[in-house]
């Protein structure tokens, strides 16, 4: 900790996770050093997907949660940013508390919401209770996390208003449609809405329909992620496995991967059920779509947007429907700041300055919510003394989940493309 250069170690569990709280430490802190940790589960990031965010740590290493907890670098940090979910937040705020009890200087540390927050709201509020730093998107949030804090007896002034650490970009030139390329709708696609195959593919032909409907227009399908890449949600029914299936797709409708904002540079109209690149594209004054031919509805996340001005369908995006958000909703909803972590960043400040850090004191406790805590920590291999628990196969099962899983898939694969085809020759013939 006596370092010149303050550290901070970033923890990550996802490639969403690692773009989220990479960022952050850049907002929040950027003349730190970077650590990076990512843990080792069925969604850890790819050396790609990792240089993707344009964040180069001083250090990186794949962990598992016990490594974790011993690891040096942890208690030596000055400022460690929880880019996970948050049952682990919790157990690792545990752990570490305990690990940290009776340091003359701990590191501080930061957890917060990688998108929009739309859902589990109590539940995720409470597992990051005794953060230093509780990351809230805007003003509107910010009210929320406050007023529950308060009510369960905890730190409400742990809540601070900050923003989506990678929202900004480009503004909008409308004037590139026609000029620079062809009007471009780009849809942003979204791992388990639409969920079922029947839904995607009526999605699909949704996009196809559009397109047909607009041949001077190009219209793109945003992939999250490159075939056979781990990601933050597991996609059951690909888009990119839907498109091959297609006879005849339209010439001006293309697949497109890579980073959501170069997708933006080049976008005109973005539609979406519910997707972050909303926010993002919102920010630059790109119109926005957010649909609702599968209804408005809690589970989708579409609610969200309610009073947003952007709510639509895709036949009406088919007769020309070109929604705008409503400057005052996305004011409210943290777009549009000049400076979002100038808070975050002074609040940080105040906390190193502080001779001593208190302890710290997760909401969940073996005293009050011992069998909920227990269930936490050990499906990430560690105890209720915050001790990594003894090596056993149900302790440490990502990497059987991981290789079942992508068996699984490629088992799907084969049948799909191969042994389908031939069934259904044999059946017609």
């Amino acid at each position: 900790m006596g370092s010149a250069a303050p550290r901070a170690l970033v923890l990550a569990d996802s490639d969403s996770r690692w773009k989220w709280a990479a960022l952050v430490a850049r907002k929040l802190a950027p003349d730190y050093a970077i650590d990076a940790r990512f843990l080792y589960t069925s969604s850890t990031p790819n050396e790609r997907q990792i240089a993707e965010v344009g964040v180069v740590p001083d250090t990186s290493r794949v962990v598992t949660y016990g490594e974790l907890v011993d690891d040096p670098a942890v208690a030596e940090a000055d400022l460690v940013i929880f880019g996970t979910i948050g049952g682990t937040v919790l157990s690792l705020l545990h752990s570490f508390g305990m690990a940290w009890d009776g340091m003359a200087k701990r590191p501080i540390t930061v957890s917060g919401y990688v998108g929009v927050v739309y859902e589990n709201l109590v539940d995720g509020l409470l597992l990051r209770v005794g953060s230093d730093l509780v990351l809230a998107n805007c003003s509107h949030d910010a009210r929320q996390f406050r007023d529950i804090y308060d009510s369960v007896g905890a730190d409400p002034d742990s809540v601070v208003e900050s923003g989506l650490p990678f929202i900004g970009g480009t503004p909008y030139d409308s004037g590139a449609a026609g000029r620079d390329r062809p009007f471009t709708v780009c849809f942003a696609v979204q791992p388990t809405v639409p969920s079922t195959r029947a839904t995607r593919a009526q999605m699909l032909e949704k996009l196809q329909r559009h397109a047909r409907r607009h041949p001077d227009r190009e219209v793109l399908i945003k992939m999250r992620n490159q075939p056979g890449e781990a990601v933050t949600h597991f996609e059951r029914h690909s888009y990119a496995t839907l498109f091959e299936e297609l006879p005849e797709p339209p010439p001006n409708l293309k697949m497109i991967y890579g980073d959501m904002g170069e997708a933006l540079d080049r976008t005109d109209l973005l539609v979406t059920v519910s997707s972050t690149a909303a926010m993002e594209a919102i920010h630059r004054g790109i119109p926005t779509a957010i649909l609702t031919d599968y209804g408005v509805r809690e589970a989708h996340g579409n609610h969200y947007f309610v009073q947003s001005g952007c709510l639509a369908s895709w036949a009406q995006l088919d007769e020309g429907l070109v929604p705008r958000a409503d400057p005052r909703w996305a004011a409210s909803r943290g777009i549009g700041q000049r400076d979002p972590f100038l808070t975050a960043r002074a609040r940080l400040r105040l906390l190193r300055a502080r001779t001593t850090l208190p302890r710290v004191r997760p909401y969940y406790t073996p005293q009050n919510a011992a069998d909920y805590l227990e269930s936490l920590l050990s499906r990430r291999g560690l105890g209720l003394s915050g001790r990594p628990l003894p090596m056993t196969l149900a302790s440490e099962p990502t990497a059987v989940r991981r290789l079942i899983r992508r068996s699984a898939g490629g088992l799907y694969r084969v049948g799909r493309k191969k042994v389908a085809p031939v069934i259904r020759r044999l059946a017609n013939g």
